[in-house]
């Protein structure tokens, strides 16, 4: 089968800042917009897995200075991708995708860089790839996960509505689908019938597409691990989905990846687009 690489208008814009050159067959992507002390704190514990994997940070456009890129290059940081294009998480993945493939790596870790993600979990999600998978889903619902001071809504909606959907809609069971600590192969991300590189992903609807497509196509193989994710005990909940808007649009993004609604068809291309 033929692979879909990225066409021009199909990635958003961006900068490239390269610190190092790459040292291993996966990179772990960490998605960040003004984060702060967060990611930097993130950044210092993930410097041991730079034994193992490259480290790139994707970033929507931040502007609270907490990625220069003297900091980051003390970080064992290899590159600093900054989307200077339209859209929000789902296109800050299609610019690290593109970058990614384009470098030859044979798959990609993607991690938030808000501190919740247990980031020792990455050894597991490169050994998963090493197998032979293509999607793997961190999940903090399966026995050695850990979900902590999780918000009552957020664990409802998840266990109740979100994972039960995107289970039928993929045809296997699907535990944790909100969760974006997982790893894609290079193989699924360049299949011309995922075809990823469309400028229909703009938010979430990326991360809800590549679950179901990679259960539901037989050619794939798709797997979960086990990982935690904490919240702060008190305060406000570290998130960008606003509790009104946000959350409806994250309920229409699902209700379209689960009926199908961003599946590749050739025909429909031109009109393909978000409205």
């Amino acid at each position: 089968m033929t692979t879909a690489l990225p066409l021009p208008g199909q990635v958003p814009t961006y900068r490239a800042d390269v610190l190092a050159p790459r040292a291993h067959r996966y990179c772990v992507v960490v998605f960040v917009i003004n984060e702060g002390e967060k990611i930097r704190q993130q950044l210092t514990r993930m410097v041991p897995l730079t034994e193992q994997v490259d480290v790139v940070v994707a970033d929507g456009g931040s502007t609270d200075g907490s990625l220069d890129l003297p900091y980051l290059g003390e970080q064992r940081v290899r590159a600093l991708l900054t989307k200077t294009g339209p859209g929000k998480l789902s296109a800050q993945m299609r610019m690290a995708f593109a970058w990614a493939l384009g470098e030859g790596y044979e798959g990609v870790v993607v991690i938030d860089g808000n501190g919740k993600d247990g980031v020792e979990a990455v050894p597991e999600f490169v050994r998963l790839l090493d197998q032979g998978y293509d999607h793997i889903q961190g999940s903090r619902f399966i026995p050695g996960g850990q979900a902590v001071n999780t918000p009552l809504v957020r664990l409802v909606s998840v266990r109740l509505l979100h994972a039960p959907a995107i289970s039928l809609a993929a045809g296997r069971r699907h535990t944790d689908t909100t969760n974006g600590f997982r790893a894609y192969s290079s193989r699924l991300l360049t299949d011309p019938e995922v075809a990823v590189f469309r400028d229909v992903f703009v938010t979430y609807e990326l991360h809800y597409h590549l679950a179901v497509e990679a259960s539901r196509l037989p050619r794939f193989r798709a797997v979960e691990t086990p990982v935690s994710r904490t919240y702060p005990p008190h305060g406000k909940t570290p998130t960008k989905i606003s509790p009104v808007r946000g959350n409806a649009h994250v309920l229409g993004v699902l209700f379209k990846a689960v009926t199908g609604r961003y599946r590749y068809r050739p025909t429909a291309a031109a009109t393909d687009q978000p409205r």
